[in-house]
């Protein structure tokens, strides 16, 4: 069994992004956006996603329309939808997110979003096949 302490795991993580678990259907991952970062606009063509925010303040940007996230939020993102998270605040702005299915290599841990991008570019961040 794994078990998490997620507030507190993703909390204490100076990293942009740490995959936690990832099972054959899901992914845990925990990220931590430091003021004024992003974590991109993106879309995730196959996968579902659901962010819950731990601490910090930010502005969810999905399918055109925003809203402020704070600790205790939850943003569902369905597949094919264009969306970005961004730090608004003065302190990072610390989440989790569930991916289904996994998003991710297995136990990657990316300390900077520049080291995520340049990890996903070069091949090196690909979900464990199923």
């Amino acid at each position: 069994m794994e078990h998490f302490t997620i507030a507190t795991v993703a909390e204490k993580s100076p990293d942009f992004r740490q995959v936690l678990w990832t099972g054959k259907h899901t992914q845990l991952v925990i990220m931590t956006i430091p003021p004024g970062g992003e974590i991109g606009e993106e879309i995730h063509e196959k996968n579902d996603q659901i962010l819950t925010f731990v601490s910090g303040v930010g502005e969810a940007r999905v399918a055109g329309e925003k809203k402020t996230v704070t600790q205790g939020d939850l943003v569902a993102v369905p597949a094919g939808t264009k969306h970005n998270f961004v730090n608004t605040g003065p302190n990072p702005l610390v989440l989790y997110t569930v991916y289904g299915p996994p998003e991710h290599a297995d136990q990657v841990v990316h300390r900077t979003k520049a080291e995520a991008e340049a990890a996903e570019e070069a091949g090196q961040d690909e979900p464990p096949a199923t």
